[in-house]
């Protein structure tokens, strides 16, 4: 049996943990271990430690950090938009993916959302070209909105696409 998860807020000194753990799950070879790597459409950074404390100090959000056995394995952004919660940054360990672990994490995301806002949906952005990843997050009941947004090229704080026709399609999955 696997250790449980613990769920704590990110604090200051978490940043260059959370930072490698967002870049591993999402670029270069390490990426390749589990199923979420970005490294065929983007290459560079995914996040930056200024990135990271932003989230981590912004009072509308919690950066959700997951612990298993005292090391930290997973974490999530969850921001609080009015009406609804936003839902990013998820990144899970490559070496753990596969495993159960992200669909217990975004379970409990959404009831902390739901607990701590009392927000109705959640929302989130998905790099559209992804079919795999957003038909996981369509399992876990999430819809596709047809609502584009555009990637932003040019700032490559978000990455070096490696493809042209990038863009963001909005997801949403009611709370309640």
């Amino acid at each position: 049996m696997t250790a449980a998860l613990t769920y704590r807020d990110a604090a200051p000194e978490d940043v260059d943990v959370l930072v490698a753990l967002v870049e591993s799950a999402y670029r270069g070879d390490s990426s390749r271990t589990g199923w979420t790597t970005e490294a065929d459409i983007l290459e560079g950074q995914r996040t930056d430690p200024e990135g990271v404390l932003d989230v981590i100090k912004d009072p509308d959000s919690r950066l959700l950090t997951v612990e298993r056995d005292g090391e930290v394995v997973a974490c999530c952004q969850l921001e609080h938009r009015g009406d609804h919660a936003y839902f990013g940054m998820f990144a899970v360990s490559p070496a753990l993916q596969g495993a159960g672990l992200g669909k217990e994490i975004i379970a409990q995301a959404e009831r902390t959302a739901a607990a701590t806002w009392g927000v109705r949906e959640m929302h989130m952005t998905v790099i559209s070209v992804r079919e795999e990843l957003i038909a996981w997050y369509e399992r876990r009941g999430y819809r596709r909105t047809g609502k584009m947004s555009p990637f932003p090229y040019g700032d490559e704080r978000f990455g070096i696409p490696q493809r042209a026709d990038l863009q963001f399609e909005l997801l949403v999955k009611p709370l309640v």
